[in-house]
């Protein structure tokens, strides 16, 4: 597999605060990885510096092959990378279908062989937000709007999607659901960043996991690997 996402030796600071520590990892075109850890521990800054959030320190970004680590957020989107923030941060006055157009872009990249995303596909990914499509954002219950978000998300027709805390706060069945859904667009090819603190689901789905602690990666290793190594987790990413 091609190699989608390069992060190189990444540092970032909040004022005078250094929040990550020479941080490095890659996605594979098709690949599943995940940022684990606890809450603090430089997964969400490390996030913000793939969307042009916040300053890059030192180190370098570069998604297919181009360096993006000074790019502004708009330039970003445009090339490919789709974000489900934390919060899911729709829009509360749209309704469901405005909140799907707003976003939206049509991939221009002719080599590229995932299929297109419309409403149409949206809908058929998620039915309960079709049967919502009229109903404004504050209507929705906190799983149709994790699920508004993923679907906003696809609309910029992403080659990597990042989704931050993917699952958070949610019912199980909803998690499940969107677990489904997410199991789908990796088996459809799609690469994706997950951040999420239910391990045992992401051991099943992701090829690869990082585990970060104090804005460094700790370790990093296959779901197989992670699972014989039960000291990791335990250390890690317990509570």
């Amino acid at each position: 597999m091609s190699t989608l996402l390069t992060v190189t030796d990444l540092q970032a600071s909040y004022g005078h605060a250094q929040a990550l520590f020479g941080v490095s990892f890659e996605v594979k075109a098709g690949e599943v990885v995940t940022l684990l850890g606890r809450n603090g521990m430089g997964r969400s800054t490390i996030i913000k510096c793939l969307f042009g959030l916040l300053p890059v320190k030192a180190g370098s970004i570069a998604f297919s092959g181009k360096s993006i680590h000074n790019f502004p957020s708009h330039s970003i989107a445009r090339l490919g990378l789709g974000l489900v923030p934390e919060g899911r941060q729709i829009f509360p006055t749209l309704s469901v279908e405005e909140n799907l157009i707003a976003t939206a872009r049509v991939r221009c990249n002719t080599k590229d062989s995932l299929e297109k995303w419309t409403l149409d596909r949206v809908y058929s990914f998620f039915p309960r937000l079709k049967e919502r499509r009229s109903n404004q954002g504050w209507q929705l219950s906190g799983g149709e709007q994790q699920m508004l978000a993923i679907g906003r998300a696809l609309m910029t027709n992403p080659q990597l999607l990042v989704l931050d805390e993917a699952t958070e706060g949610l019912a199980p069945l909803i998690r499940a659901e969107i677990w489904d859904v997410l199991s789908t667009l990796k088996n459809e090819g799609l690469s994706q960043i997950v951040i999420d603190k239910n391990v045992g689901a992401l051991l099943k789905f992701a090829d690869r996991h990082y585990v970060m602690e104090k804005g460094k990666v700790v370790w990093n290793g296959s779901s197989s690997a992670l699972r014989a190594e039960a000291n990791i987790i335990h250390q890690y990413l317990g509570v």
